[in-house]
């Protein structure tokens, strides 16, 4: 299994052998899109199916739940039924909700936000930016700003997603130089659909990058 510096993030799983494909390519965390109108969608007792199997024999791999605009006592039944470690706030919620789960939340934004106060996290990742599409809720398979994400990416463990492929994501990587890293459609062989052989290609890509540009050390 690869091991990366940049975590690395697949999300919208939807099967067991998805999820261990995943895993096996060198993933750090696996997210669970709990949006109704997603492809991506999984069912509750789904997911806690694939969790309770995860937990047993993959302990170290963080698990996130995706809502978007779901209640803080659905989102809490959620992260209770399907021992997640995470919840990705990808909605429209407030600072009020989102203090409602924090520490057990980070939230996603559309977009670069202007400002962050009120879903300030201590832990990483601090936040997650994504592309801004009108009527899209994450996985639209549109580039994100990787300019303006790079700024935001110096003060805080971000989470870049949008549009992350194989073929682009060492090159965002390189510029934007996030905490992590997340793909959805990037890694799919048609929509909601995994791809395990992308998955290890995305996993390898930021790998190599690694490799040929190691980090300065402060020593």
């Amino acid at each position: 299994m690869v091991e990366t510096m940049t975590k690395i993030k697949i999300c919208g799983v939807k099967t067991l052998s998805d999820a261990l494909a995943a895993i096996e390519a060198g993933t750090d965390y696996l997210g669970f899109n709990f949006y109704p109108k997603s492809v991506r969608f999984i069912e509750k007792d789904a997911c806690a199916e694939i969790t309770s199997v995860l937990k047993r024999k993959h302990s170290h791999i963080k698990l996130v739940g995706v809502f978007v605009n779901s209640s803080v006592e659905e989102v809490k039944g959620i992260l209770n039924t399907c021992s997640l470690d995470l919840a990705q706030l990808h909605g429209d919620e407030t600072p009020e909700i989102f203090a409602q789960l924090e520490p057990n939340a980070f939230k996603a934004f559309r977009g670069i936000p202007s400002d962050v106060t009120g879903y300030e996290r201590g832990d990483a990742p601090a936040l997650l930016v994504d592309a801004a599409v009108k009527g899209v809720y994450g996985g639209s398979g549109v580039i994100a700003d990787w300019s303006a994400a790079a700024e935001l990416a110096k003060r805080y463990p971000l989470l870049l997603a949008g549009g992350l492929t194989p073929e682009n994501v060492a090159e965002a990587v390189g510029r934007v130089k996030p905490w992590g890293v997340d793909s959805a459609s990037g890694v799919e062989s048609s929509a909601g659909e995994k791809d395990a052989g992308k998955m290890k290609a995305f996993v390898q890509a930021v790998k190599r990058l690694e490799i040929s540009q190691p980090p300065i050390s402060n020593l």
